[in-house]
């Protein structure tokens, strides 16, 4: 079967779900869940998101050169999908969540607490990409509970790292979820 190009990304899935989270002009937090995430390189350590053009994400990032990637599992799918919701800029998608902001070593952007890992990231470069905008943030700190990483290996059945499917389905090993 040909399948329709408007669905061809769709294959790839599941895909990690992070939370992205940044500061405005007026120090107010905003978290959006993205999909389209990827490791870049390793030395120096680059991570990338891929974020449509006219995202509060995106004009904070330009605006404070900085983000944090954090990473939830399985327990905060809910509050995941709360931070999808399109709320008015100035409104924090942390607190609406109730969720709750960390202060990170050397950028404007709060990480989030309840997540297992928290990237603390430099915006390396952004890439104009059809649709959409390739972030590259430098990752200048990393931060994970000690359950989920052990023996300097990733523990992913302790972390149950949530994965999206598409829409409101999201997946675990083994297990199928619908947020809302």
């Amino acid at each position: 079967m040909k399948l329709d190009l408007n669905n061809w990304y769709k294959v790839l899935a599941p895909r990690p779900t992070v939370l992205v989270a940044t500061v405005n002009e007026n120090g107010i937090s905003n978290a959006a869940p993205f999909s389209f995430v990827m490791p870049v390189s390793m030395k120096p350590a680059l991570v990338a998101f891929s974020s449509a053009h006219k995202r509060h994400t995106l004009a904070n990032i330009r605006l404070t050169k900085d983000f944090t990637i954090n990473i939830p599992g399985k327990e905060l799918l809910n509050q995941v999908w709360k931070c999808a919701e399109s709320f008015p800029e100035g409104v924090s998608e942390i607190k609406k969540s109730d969720l709750t902001e960390v202060k990170m070593d050397g950028i404007k952007s709060p990480g989030i607490k309840e997540c297992y890992a928290i990237f603390s990231c430099k915006l390396f470069k952004e890439i104009s990409a059809g649709d959409h905008v390739l972030v590259i943030g430098e990752v200048i700190g990393a931060e994970i509970r000690e359950d989920v990483f052990e023996n300097e290996k990733f523990n992913s059945h302790a972390a149950s790292p949530l994965m999206h499917i598409g829409g409101e389905e999201f997946s675990l090993p083994g297990e199928k979820l619908i947020a809302g």
